[in-house]
């Protein structure tokens, strides 16, 4: 069986858990060199050695992803290690606004930095070695939560809600369409997944079970997601066979929301 991504090294932000470890698990399976960024190191190298004893090749950074410092480091290290940087997945973010209990400003401005000065930061410290190579693949992670949900609320709210993972993903939306127009002509793709309501860990632990299963409900497929759903996608983004895909936002997500 053909691995699609052998011969390239991708970065994957936020992969010690969750969806991202997923993706990094995927990407490795498929044949390419995977580096792991994330500030929880020991989750990070557990994952790296789980994607080693396979035989697949891996490496662990701790980096800050709003850090363009850090992430330069990061990003001359994996180059120095593997030799280029064909892929990268800024997947990392800020998910857990979806109960509600925080609607401050600092939270806000928090979700923000977090969400959408990383694939800022991280971007543009990955750019010059795809560019320098003749071309790469740059994946945003995106939510259905930048569209218009059927999630029930309260009739008397006594705020307006700070909807500050919406207000972040939205973002990164627009951020796709802008880098994928600017980058395309140094062969650069720049796309961007959508999901879905995924179960992954901190899906059961912030979102509340009547906002689960609305969505379930709503959808046309009946069913949320697992973090492997996704991974079909982004493998799809980072080979070949989307050599002509550029500023596309892909939605995962069963059929809740259905856009063209």
């Amino acid at each position: 069986m053909k691995m699609r991504l052998e011969g390239k090294t991708a970065i994957v932000t936020g992969a010690a858990r969750g969806i991202g470890r997923t993706y990094a698990q995927r990407f490795a399976r498929e044949g390419a060199a995977v580096a792991l960024i994330d500030l929880l190191k020991d989750d990070a190298r557990a994952v790296e050695r789980e994607i080693r004893e396979a035989g697949g090749r891996a490496l662990a950074l701790r980096a800050d992803v709003t850090s363009e410092d850090e992430m330069a480091a990061a990003a001359k290290r994996v180059a120095d290690e593997f030799g280029r940087i064909d892929v990268l997945v800024n997947n990392a973010a800020l998910y857990g606004d979806m109960n509600i209990a925080d609607q401050s400003i600092d939270y806000f401005m928090t979700l923000l930095r977090t969400n959408v000065l990383s694939v800022v930061v991280v971007s543009r410290v990955v750019f010059p070695y795809m560019k320098q190579q003749g071309g790469g693949s740059i994946i945003n992670i995106a939510s259905t939560a930048a569209y218009p949900l059927p999630i029930p609320m309260p009739e008397d709210l006594p705020f307006v809600p700070i909807s500050g993972y919406a207000a972040s993903k939205a973002t990164v939306i627009q951020l796709t369409k802008a880098m994928a127009s600017a980058l395309g002509p140094m062969k650069v793709r720049v796309n961007a997944i959508a999901p879905g309501l995924t179960m992954s860990e901190a899906t059961r632990r912030v979102v509340p079970e009547f906002v689960s299963e609305t969505l379930t409900k709503a959808a046309a497929l009946r069913r949320p997601l697992d973090p492997e759903d996704l991974t079909g996608t982004a493998v799809y983004l980072a080979s070949d066979d989307s050599a002509l895909m550029t500023g596309q936002v892909l939605v995962v997500d069963g059929g809740l929301v259905m856009l063209g």
